[in-house]
């Protein structure tokens, strides 16, 4: 699957579920780079938003976006925006390395920040993102797209929380990527610009894995990182894994990787196996392999039984409304703030700690 110009492909759609009354949250998208700000924007519009600002120095994705959004009007530059005082929240998928700087300038004009991971790139950038959150009040919320806009994802979650599976005590995620390199633009393949495939796409495996162990903290025991077939590239890394050990015991490893083959009918096939003391689930995330294209399968087996749940249009997307509320209420329901600067810390540091593979066919 290509990566379409509309940004279709980043925008998952679930059920329209407002949790506000028209005009009661008004946001802006600036900084639009990935495609991702297709999906944010979607999740808080469904969820009650009006997205009323966009704003891009590419006229061509400005456009994408205000065509994907009846409504939205282009700004005249970032200022306008952050200087609207009826804007309540701005959504940014801007270069990763520029993210940590631009969302702490809107946190300073009063304004919540929803970014897409990843987050930040450095130890230095999440001193300062703490310090600006202490300091403002203000939510510095994260786009983890491969929990919080996966209804398999959320429903595994709820299955955990009604322990039908006890206690966590391993998370295992592989999460590949169809990389299409003509569509990527060139800041993508540096990697003092998008941090480093741990830090990158490694940061939703560490999010999971602290959200479904329900660790608060956790220690990276190994991590590597690799370019096996990307020499046309030679800051770019195409392999990844980490091995994680939570502060309450749980364990965890991921693999993310660029090697979608071209016969995989979706961006890549994602997949978390998660062990119980009294059970186990397997999500498929995005396709069920030579069976079904459609995604959102959960497979369960505990001590009652084995079972398949296809959870596709049946579970929707919480964490949208509940950060609108979160935003509104000045609460912490959908995500807090310390989970959400942990789990990119957790990324950083497993990017630091890499060791440096070898090519495969050295």
């Amino acid at each position: 699957m290509t990566n379409r110009a509309d940004g279709s492909n980043y925008a998952p759609e679930g059920r329209p579920q407002p949790v506000c009354k028209p005009g009661d949250f008004r946001i802006a998208a600036v900084g639009l780079d990935h495609g991702h700000i297709f999906g944010m924007c979607r999740g808080l519009v469904e969820a009650g938003a009006e997205l009323i600002w966009v704003y891009d120095p590419d006229p061509a994705k400005m456009k994408s976006l205000l065509d994907a959004f009846p409504g939205s009007r282009p700004a005249s530059s970032e200022e306008q925006v952050l200087n609207d005082p009826n804007i309540q929240l701005i959504a940014s998928s801007r270069i990763p390395a520029e993210r940590a700087a631009f969302g702490i300038q809107v946190m300073q004009h009063q304004k919540d920040y929803f970014v897409d991971k990843a987050p930040l790139t450095t130890l230095e950038q999440l001193e300062q993102v703490r310090q600006a959150v202490e300091q403002t009040g203000q939510k510095y919320a994260v786009y983890y797209s491969e929990r919080l806009h996966v209804e398999s994802a959320v429903y595994a979650g709820r299955l955990i929380q009604v322990g039908e599976i006890g206690k966590v005590v391993q998370v295992m995620g592989m999460g590949p990527h169809r990389l299409n390199a003509p569509s990527r633009p060139e800041w993508f393949f540096h990697r003092d610009l998008y941090g480093g495939i741990l830090c990158d796409i490694g940061s939703h495996q560490l999010e999971q894995f602290l959200y479904y162990t329900g660790a608060k903290d956790a220690t990276i025991t190994a991590s590597r990182v690799a370019n096996y077939a990307h020499t046309d590239y030679p800051d770019f890394e195409d392999f990844g894994d980490v091995n994680v050990v939570g502060d309450n015991g749980a364990c965890g490893y991921f693999r993310v990787d660029w090697f979608t083959p071209d016969g995989l009918g979706t961006w890549g096939d994602g997949r978390m196996f998660i062990l119980g003391t009294d059970g186990y689930i397997e999500m498929r995330k995005y396709t069920d392999v030579a069976r079904e294209h459609e995604g959102d399968h959960v497979y369960l087996v505990n001590h009652s039984g084995e079972y398949h749940i296809a959870t596709h249009g049946k579970v929707g997307y919480p964490f949208f409304g509940e950060l609108i509320l979160d935003c509104l209420n000045r609460t912490e329901h959908a995500m807090t703030q310390e989970h959400a600067l942990k789990a990119a810390e957790l990324a950083v540091r497993a990017q630091i700690l890499a060791t440096q593979g070898k090519a495969a066919h050295a």
